[in-house]
């Protein structure tokens, strides 16, 4: 038996059907009662059900309580969602295979993905990250069986196993780099550590940060492709010299990528020096093909090209309004020159008035000490030969102008010199831009246009110290450390990938907003009436289907989908 709706005409009634078989079995249905026009039942039935409810020994209606509900708290879904099936479908779940045969009872590479994933969706100290699971619906993860020392063992195990965890990351970035013609570019960043402690091996030493500080720190060498893809990392103790991290990064890169045909290497201003030259023209790839460079010279060395930059300056440069972009030959190579108008006539004016504002500073020192030496007196403290001499060096100093401005530090009396040689010099290089290079088959513009795509690589390391926050370290064990950065390094990885197909797919946002969207979906858990807990996921809108479509990854699914109020 059961209700049934007819309509007669333009009047709906809501009819009492059963079902029945006539002689021959067929089954029939059969109207019981009529219970009135649809448009007018009201409260008149609720007698009529209250009734029946009492003969099958239920409660009435009146008497039933209100159900009780009991809502657990939210945990964050859609971020973390997306990022797991980014990591399974670049294939890092790879690294399952490689701890697989070892003695860990704990899944490792699940541990290595829940740090990694927290470097980008809220990145925190180890113990940070316990917290932070409690806050996500992590899937395919054990969260309650996690622990913190779980979480550094298999920091431990990621280095004990470190050769096959690089060629795992090797042959997921494979597919990505262009095998016929790879340009490489290679920069090293300082990353701030903490702690006295000093260990065996400590990659912590004290250093020139790119800050402008001495501070305790670990040189971190990063190489990627032209469409910012990272592809290698190492880690070099904190006091090392650039020049002296290039070549090994590079006889690594090689091994691990033998399949590439032709390199071309770019690397910034630090990295140049005649024995790097020379030991770069020797290294022969794979296939037979010499390693090409472009390499920027150093204003410290712009000295060295006075002679050969002399007639080009006074001939293309010095009544130019407009880009000079030519080359000159040098030892063999190729000397690309670039001299902006513009930016040299601002530099200049700025070096004028330094030089200006320190003059006008040292005359009135020299005045005073003039005017004690004949007993006028001044307001102020009384100023001595030696201490003018002391402030006028730093002023000096700090203004970047000692090879211009010569204090006599060795004279009794307080006295400096313009050096109007030096002066010509840093003007005639202002504005312009020095690359070495043996690349043949590219015009000089486009081995500038190659190089000022390095800018990109800082944009990386601006990254890893504000959204995946590698720094400061805490961890003192040197192999922690590097643990530390080969996570924070596939956590780049992954935020390049997710900024390459947002771009691709003119999104228009970046990675730290789409994160942002996807996180607003969160995975619910209800109860009614002490029965067994539903779970659901809060709906998606059309934004953040917009997102899950152009990183081209599938949206989360549950049994029950519920309305996030």
């Amino acid at each position: 038996m059961f209700v049934k709706i007819t309509t007669s005409g333009s009047r709906r009634y809501v009819q009492l059907v059963e079902s029945y078989r006539d002689d021959t079995g067929r089954v029939k249905k059969r109207t019981v009662a009529t219970l009135g026009r649809l448009d007018h039942l009201g409260s008149e039935l609720d007698s009529v059900i209250s009734g029946l409810l009492k003969i099958t020994g239920r409660e009435p209606l009146a008497d039933v309580p209100p159900p009780s509900v009991s809502f657990e708290s939210a945990r964050a879904l859609g971020d973390v969602w997306m990022l797991t099936e980014l990591w399974k479908e670049l294939g890092f779940g790879e690294l399952r295979r490689v701890f697989r045969k070892t003695r860990h009872t704990s899944d490792i590479e699940a541990l290595i993905r829940v740090m990694v994933l927290n470097r980008l969706c809220d990145p925190d100290s180890k113990l940070g990250v316990l917290r932070w699971l409690e806050t996500v619906a992590l899937p395919e993860v054990d969260l309650k069986a996690i622990t913190h020392q779980q979480l550094l063992r298999s920091m431990d195990a990621l280095m004990d196993h470190q050769t096959e965890v690089d060629s795992v990351v090797a042959g997921l970035l494979r597919p990505l780099i262009d095998q016929d013609l790879s340009v490489v570019f290679y920069d090293l960043t300082t990353i701030r550590s903490e702690g006295l402690v000093t260990v065996e091996n400590d990659v912590r030493k004290h250093g020139l940060a790119k800050e402008g500080l001495i501070a305790r720190q670990f040189m971190l060498g990063v190489v990627q492709t032209a469409e910012g893809l990272p592809f290698y990392h190492e880690v070099f103790d904190g006091n090392a010299a650039e020049t002296k991290t290039l070549l090994p990064t590079l006889t690594t890169v090689l091994a691990r990528f033998p399949s590439v045909r032709r390199l071309i290497l770019i690397a910034d201003r630090g990295l140049l020096s005649l024995d790097n030259l020379e030991s770069l023209q020797a290294i022969k790839l794979s296939s037979g093909q010499p390693l090409e460079f472009i390499i920027a010279v150093p204003g410290r060395r712009y000295h060295e090209f006075v002679d050969l930059l002399g007639d080009f300056h006074r001939t293309r440069c010095a009544t130019a309004s407009e880009e000079v972009i030519d080359e000159l030959a040098w030892n063999d190579l190729r000397l690309v020159v670039a001299h902006d108008p513009a930016t040299a006539a601002t530099q200049t004016q700025r070096r004028s008035e330094r030089i200006d504002t320190l003059i006008a500073q040292g005359e009135q020192w020299a005045c005073k000490l003039v005017d004690q030496d004949e007993g006028i007196k001044r307001r102020g403290r009384k100023l001595s030969d030696s201490g003018a001499k002391a402030r006028f060096f730093h002023a000096v100093s700090e203004a970047h102008l000692s090879k211009i401005i010569k204090v006599d530090l060795a004279a009794q009396l307080f006295s400096y010199d313009i050096d109007g040689d030096a002066r010509m010099l840093a003007e005639m290089m202002d504005g312009k831009l020095l690359l070495v290079t043996n690349v043949q088959g590219l015009t000089p513009h486009d081995i500038v246009s190659r190089y000022k795509s390095l800018a990109d690589i800082e944009r990386g390391f601006k990254v890893l110290k504000s959204e995946i926050e590698i720094g400061p370290v805490y961890h003192r064990l040197p192999e922690r450390i590097r643990a530390h950065a080969s996570i924070c390094f596939m956590a780049l990885i992954l935020h390049r990938v997710m900024r390459t197909r947002l771009r691709a797919a003119n999104a228009g946002l970046s990675p730290e907003r789409a994160l942002e969207q996807l996180h607003r979906i969160q995975h619910h858990r209800i109860r009614l009436n002490d029965a067994e807990p539903l779970t659901g996921v809060s709906s998606i809108n059309d934004e953040q289907n917009k997102v899950f479509h152009a990183l081209g990854v599938k949206k989360p699914v549950a049994s029950q989908q519920l309305t996030l109020l």
